[in-house]
């Protein structure tokens, strides 16, 4: 996380640093990303960084968190819009994702992120459906409409969420490793998630 100074700064400042950060991080993955660039096009000393992120690891982590929370409140609005139905919600925000994205350096940004998926990476991506706390998930599970699902309890919607965010991501980085279109990639999605709702094994 950002230290306090960094709150501290004035918006302008803040919005410049993180354009900085995001035009890096979309040229290059962070293993390959350099402070030197980011404080050039920000216009300031590298000590002003280090007072306000531990390293570049910590502001790209930052940035997709931030990404994050907008697309987690997207995923509310539409489990809302589609009454509660997991797949339909989960559709949409896929769809979304890959047909609204403002731009080709947003677009880098996510590609670069996950071609060099990590394990942090990935916690983060899952904050996109389950939140970033418990009280986030509890209004998540409440949203999800049970009824159309297979589920012995509640406590399954956990597993539910899990598996078939696994499905997305695994979508995500399959969209950008083969570079797929748009229109593919969406396509493949929908194919998954239908298996999913309709269940893998014949009903006898």
């Amino acid at each position: 996380m950002p230290k306090q100074t960094f709150f501290n700064l004035p918006e302008h400042k803040r919005n410049t640093l993180i354009e900085a950060a995001g035009k890096e991080f979309s040229r290059v993955p962070l293993a390959e990303a350099s402070i030197s660039n980011i404080i050039k096009e920000a216009h300031i000393p590298r000590g002003s960084f280090y007072q306000y992120f531990e390293n570049k690891e910590d502001l790209y982590l930052y940035l997709l968190k931030e990404e994050a929370k907008g697309r987690n409140s997207l995923f509310i609005s539409m489990l809302k819009k589609h009454n509660g139905d997991i797949i339909l919600a989960m559709t949409a925000v896929y769809r979304d994702f890959l047909e609204k994205m403002p731009d080709d350096q947003e677009r880098d940004f996510f590609k670069n992120a996950l071609l060099n998926v990590t394990h942090k990476l990935e916690n983060v991506f899952m904050t996109i459906f389950e939140g970033n706390n418990s009280e986030s998930m509890n209004q998540i599970s409440q949203l999800i409409n049970t009824e159309k699902l297979n589920i012995k309890d509640d406590k399954e919607i956990h597993h539910i969420i899990q598996i078939i965010t696994a499905v997305a991501f695994r979508n995500f980085v399959e969209k950008f490793s083969k570079e797929l279109s748009d229109e593919t990639a969406i396509e493949h999605f929908v194919i998954e998630m239908n298996l999913l709702k309709q269940g893998l094994y014949k009903r006898e």
